[in-house]
């Protein structure tokens, strides 16, 4: 039995919930945004307008078959994701470590200039804002898996290394640094 399945997820208020069973999908809607997700047909998903809680729940014969509990727990935890990012948002923060390295926004684009010979550029993905304050940058958005994505591209153009501890890393990622080599004798 799925522990975090079973678990009925109840709705703020403030947040509107619009369930088509026969389409096998569940809208979100909040004061940060609006999400949609298709769930998959071994789950079934319930809306109590009354008590304002959507209950996740899956066939007794389908009990014993791992992945379909494992799409059962999967189904209310992104149903969850949804609702904490309509009414809170999701945020990652990263850190140019560098000299000379920085982050610039240019209208719908971030400009990244981390020691090639060329900025790379990043357009914005839709619903996600960027702010940038020195040499850390903020991504913020209603959507998890869009903020997480992006931070990794971000991530992405330049790993930090572990000798100098140079490049971009999350703000709360510990470099394990390494020794040089040692000269001389």
């Amino acid at each position: 039995m799925s522990r975090i399945g079973k678990k009925p997820l109840s709705v703020p208020p403030g947040v509107k919930v619009k369930h088509d069973p026969a389409q096998r999908t569940i809208a979100v809607e909040g004061p940060k945004g609006k999400m949609q997700y298709h769930y998959v047909p071994d789950v079934s998903v319930s809306w109590d307008e009354s008590s304002k809680q959507i209950s996740c729940a899956i066939p007794e014969a389908r009990m014993d078959d791992g992945q379909t509990r494992a799409l059962w727990g999967t189904t209310r935890s992104r149903i969850a994701g949804m609702i904490d990012g309509v009414t809170k948002g999701f945020t990652r923060k990263l850190e140019v470590v560098g000299v000379g390295w920085n982050a610039k926004l240019q209208s719908r684009n971030l400009q990244l200039n981390v020691g090639y010979s060329q900025p790379a550029v990043l357009p914005l993905p839709e619903g996600v804002t960027v702010v940038i304050e020195g040499a850390a940058i903020t991504i913020t958005g209603y959507d998890k898996q869009a903020v997480g994505q992006f931070a990794a591209e971000i991530r992405s153009k330049r790993l930090p290394e572990p000798y100098n501890g140079k490049g971009i890393k999350y703000s709360d990622e510990i470099i394990i640094r390494k020794q040089g080599k040692a000269f001389g004798a």
